[in-house]
C-alpha cells in the first residue's frame, strides 16, 4: 500500500513537469519564434553612420583665378568616330600624349591624341569590358618608377550597381611607334564599393603623392568625393571611405596635377580650380575654398577635363553624339 502510493506520487510529478515544460516551450516559441524563420530573432546589427565634412565657403562667392588664359586654343579631333569622349590624362612617359576613351556601349578601348587632336594610335584593353567608363587618370602605381593609366567604370545612371571599377595598368613606351594599335594584356582590376549605396559619378583622380583614388559622384547640386588609400585590393572589393560633400551640381570630370598641389572639379557648365597651399593633402584641400577657373563655355556637353603633363595648362573634352554637326573638339587652356 505505502509503495503504490509513493509509486503514484512520483508518476504525477513527473507528468506534471513534463506538462510544465511543454508550456513553457510552447509560449517562448510563440513569443520568440523558432530561431532562424524570424527576424525578430536576429540581434541587429548597428552600421556606422555614414559621415562627410562640409566646407563652410560659400560657393556663390567664389574669385576666378588668373593663372590660366580666359580663351582656350581649340582643336577638333581628326577621328571623327570619337561621339562620346568622357576623360583625358596626359601621358608622363609619352611626351604631348594624352589618353582619350568614349563611355558606355563601346569598345575596351583607350585613343592616343595629342593638343592638335591627331589621331596618336589605340590602346585594346584586353581582359576588361567597358560597362561605363567616364573618366582617366595617369598617377604612379604599384611599381617605383612606373607610370599607371588609370580607367574609371564608374558611370551608373539608375545608381544600381554594387560595386565600381577601377582599371589600372602601366603605361606602354610609344617611342618610335606610328599610329599603334596595342593590346594591353596585363590590367589591375580594383574594385570599390560606396559606404552609402549605389550611385552615379564621372570623375576619377589619383593623387600622385600618395597613390590615393578618389572618385567625385555626380548629383544634383551635390558632389559627395570618395577615397580609396593606397595600396587598393585587387582581389577583394574596398569600401571607399567619404571625404567631403560639395556643393557643386554634377560634376562631370576632375584631376590632380602632377605635383599634387592643384585640383581641378568640372561640370558642363564651369570649373573649379584649388591651389594648395604648403603641406596640404587632397583630402584636407577639398575642404579650402577654390576659385572658378577658365571655361568658354564652348562644348555642347563638356566632361573630360586634365592638367597638361608639363603643368603648361589643362584640357577639356565634350561629347557630341546629341548634338549632330558639331565636332569633337579637345581645349587647351594655357598657363600665363
Amino acid at each position: 500500500m505505502t509503495t503504490r502510493f509513493y509509486k503514484n506520487i512520483i508518476t504525477s510529478f513527473i507528468k506534471s513537469g513534463l506538462f510544465c515544460f511543454l508550456l513553457l516551450f510552447l509560449f517562448s516559441c510563440k513569443k520568440g519564434g523558432i530561431a532562424g524563420n524570424n527576424s525578430s530573432d536576429t540581434i541587429p546589427v548597428k552600421t556606422q553612420p555614414v559621415v562627410f565634412l562640409t566646407p563652410t565657403y560659400d560657393p556663390l562667392s567664389l574669385d576666378t583665378t588668373t593663372a590660366f588664359n580666359s580663351a582656350p586654343v581649340v582643336k577638333n579631333l581628326s577621328r571623327t568616330d570619337l561621339v562620346e569622349i568622357s576623360g583625358v590624362a596626359a601621358s608622363r612617359v609619352n611626351p604631348g600624349i594624352l589618353y582619350i576613351h568614349n563611355d558606355s556601349g563601346n569598345l575596351n578601348q583607350v585613343y592616343l591624341t595629342d593638343g592638335t587632336g591627331a589621331d596618336k594610335g589605340t590602346l585594346n584593353l584586353v581582359p576588361v569590358s567597358n560597362r561605363d567608363w567616364e573618366d582617366i587618370a595617369v598617377g604612379p602605381g604599384p611599381v617605383g618608377g612606373k607610370s599607371y593609366v588609370y580607367v574609371a567604370d564608374i558611370g551608373d545612371n539608375d545608381s544600381k550597381y554594387k560595386s565600381i571599377f577601377i582599371y589600372r595598368f602601366v603605361e606602354p613606351d610609344l617611342a618610335g611607334k606610328i599610329k599603334p594599335v596595342l593590346n594591353i594584356d596585363t590590367v589591375d582590376k580594383i574594385e570599390l564599393k560606396y559606404p552609402d549605396g549605389p550611385r552615379n559619378a564621372e570623375t576619377l583622380m589619383v593623387d600622385p603623392q600618395t597613390k590615393d583614388i578618389y572618385i567625385a559622384s555626380k548629383e544634383s547640386n551635390t558632389s559627395k568625393i570618395y577615397v580609396a588609400h593606397y595600396p587598393q585590393n585587387t582581389s577583394a572589393g574596398t569600401v571607399m571611405t567619404p571625404v567631403v560633400k560639395l556643393l557643386f551640381n554634377k560634376a562631370t570630370g576632375g584631376d590632380i596635377s602632377p605635383d599634387g598641389t592643384e585640383i581641378l572639379l568640372r561640370s558642363k557648365e564651369l570649373v573649379w580650380y584649388w591651389k594648395l597651399s604648403d603641406g596640404t593633402g587632397i583630402s584636407a584641400g577639398l575642404l579650402t575654398k577654390p576659385d572658378h577657373a577658365p571655361y568658354a563655355s564652348n562644348e555642347p556637353q563638356g566632361e573630360g577635363i586634365g592638367f597638361a603633363a608639363d603643368g603648361s595648362g589643362y584640357f577639356t573634352t565634350t561629347e557630341v553624339r546629341d548634338y549632330p554637326g558639331n565636332p569633337a573638339t579637345i581645349s587647351f587652356y594655357k598657363r600665363k
